[in-house]
């Protein structure tokens, strides 16, 4: 009997996980057709790959294998508040293989039980807070365990090998290695696990956190030196924002809905905005921040991989090979940025209703008269048939008036609109607009033009709206679980490729390094402010104006 012919949860009671995959994956391949025949392969393509990559592990295949999970760089903020939690959060759902281990490994002195405690506080059960929340802490927080040693002694990692075989047991391993370090010694972690530390038997991984580098020559160096003691497919070069829901949707918004995949194309589309604003500075991170920047930080990398998967073509499957090839040819069809296209401004200090706002240059870790950018906006241009002549334009600052980070895409104004005259000499006011809210609030919005009920002949705009907490009742995983799934099954799709990274830093060294060369002293806005001005007249240059500033949101 078919799952089609008994309740769902009947014959799921009856199927191992993997038989209860293979079926539905039968079904698939015979039925799947008509999505081919609709003109959609790729919809019938993403069912077939959801299911085989599932989590659909058999009881024989778990209990002969162990997953032993090394957080290098446990001690630090980034794995208390981020990958802890994630893991946690993995175990909880049961995403988690049977036979698996956690160790932090780091420089400071701890025991498993200090550990244990420290990483206790971080952990939630925002999933489902009434099943046996505190019962699932403790079986998770009982498979943690800690190691202290040297980034760069093979020593003290041949030691954390000889603890990890324990907890093995002699079965199958695969081992995952979360560098939670910074950069510079990347390279001396990967070496000592690489050469100590490896699975003899299973699969050994290492995921990797931005920056890769500050420019194309640092970016490849560290390439090249992981690739002494790696090959391409073990490094997991993570960025979190391609773990955001909204930016995995961003494919199946376009390439499973007919309505939107024939507009994507300068033919209709004006303009695109990629946008990424925060309402705090750096309060206490200056110091790395002042040595990056506003450009390097978040636009070389976050936005820039935004604008890759929403300009790229359609791949020809859902493997990350096809996916990560069409992103690179997007990133190698885009002209480097020019300094013209560029502004760059930095917060300052000031006073509002008895409050007083510091300055980026007045944190304890910034070097006075620093000109270290803390906001950028730019055009980039696609030199392809797809998008000739359509200016994506990036924005992200810190210190701003509101937290976001969205994409809006502008439609072009409609030929002969018999409504010109509602609308007066402003056309703007009429123009379409898509947009996806990436954080926080999650959702999806058009804006449309539609009549006032009433005699007259009053016209509004309105939104057609999907938000999220309205919609859907489950709450969105945090980015890093996706990511630390998606290393564990070895999936690729959101990790980013060498050369795609070489492609990447193309278009920004030349303007880094002119900005470092004449020393361009960022202009200044107020603390909490809208930034800058010279971003509206970057925009207005390009025919442009930024969609978040219209005082019409959602």
């Amino acid at each position: 009997m078919s799952f089609f012919q008994m309740g769902l949860s009947d014959f799921f009671k009856n199927q191992s996980k993997k038989a209860f995959g293979a079926q539905i994956l039968k079904w698939v391949s015979t039925k799947c057709c008509s999505f081919a025949e609709c003109g959609n392969p790729l919809a019938a393509d993403h069912i077939a790959h959801q299911l085989k990559e599932g989590p659909f592990i058999s009881g024989s295949e778990s209990s002969e294998s162990t997953l032993s999970i090394s957080v290098v760089g446990a001690s630090g903020d980034l794995a208390k508040k981020k990958i802890f939690p994630a893991l946690f959060a993995l175990f909880y759902e049961d995403w988690l293989p049977e036979n698996f281990t956690v160790y932090g490994y780091a420089r400071t002195k701890m025991t498993d039980e200090e550990l244990r405690e420290m990483i206790s506080t971080t952990l939630t059960c925002r999933i489902d807070k009434s099943a046996n929340c505190g019962d699932k802490m403790d079986q998770f927080l009982q498979r943690c365990f800690y190691h202290s040693g040297q980034y760069s002694s093979e020593e003290h990692f041949a030691e954390l090998d000889k603890k990890l075989k324990e907890k093995e047991g002699g079965k199958l391993a695969n081992r995952l290695f979360y560098l939670s370090i910074p950069p510079n010694i990347f390279v001396d972690a990967v070496r000592c696990a690489s050469l100590r530390a490896s699975s003899a038997s299973g699969w050994t991984r290492i995921i990797v956190e931005k920056p890769f580098g500050r420019d194309s020559e640092s970016s490849g160096e560290l390439t090249k030196s992981l690739k002494k003691y790696l090959n391409e497919d073990q490094i997991f070069r993570i960025d979190h924002y391609l773990g955001k829901e909204l930016v995995e949707n961003l494919s199946v918004l376009r390439f499973s809905n007919l309505v939107f995949e024939p507009l994507w194309s300068r033919n209709y589309i004006r303009n695109v905005q990629f946008i990424f604003s925060e309402d705090f500075g750096t309060e206490g991170r200056g110091g790395y921040f002042d040595n990056y920047g506003i450009i390097r930080d978040i636009m070389q990398n976050h936005l820039l991989q935004m604008v890759a998967l929403f300009a790229m073509e359609t791949p020809v499957s859902l493997d990350a090979e096809d996916i990560r090839n069409e992103k690179v040819k997007v990133l190698r069809s885009m002209e480097p940025l020019r300094l013209e296209d560029v502004i760059v401004g930095q917060y300052k200090g000031h006073s509002k209703g008895g409050k007083s706002y510091p300055a980026y240059t007045d944190d304890p870790t910034v070097p006075k008269g620093s000109i270290t950018p803390t906001f950028a906006a730019a055009a980039l241009f696609i030199n392809n048939a797809r998008w000739d002549g359509v200016p994506f334009l990036m924005k992200a600052g810190k210190a701003l008036h509101t937290r976001r980070a969205e994409i809006r895409v502008q439609f072009r104004h409609v030929p002969g609109n018999l409504y010109k005259r509602t609308f007066g000499t402003d056309l703007d006011k009429a123009t379409n607009e898509l947009v996806l809210r990436v954080q926080p609030d999650e959702a999806i919005y058009l804006k449309i033009n539609n009549k006032v009920p009433g005699l007259g002949m009053r016209l509004d705009r309105s939104d057609l709206n999907l938000l999220y907490k309205a919609r859907y009742a489950r709450e969105i995983p945090d980015a890093y679980e996706r990511l630390l799934l998606d290393a564990i099954e070895g999936e690729r799709r959101l990790f980013i490729r060498s050369d795609e990274l070489d492609a990447a830093w193309a278009l920004f060294t030349p303007l880094l390094k002119e900005l470092e060369e004449k020393k361009i002293v960022p202009e200044l806005y107020p603390n909490g402010s809208r930034g800058p001005v010279g971003a509206h007249y970057l925009a207005a240059k390009h025919n442009v104006r930024w969609g978040d500033l219209s005082g019409e949101e959602l």
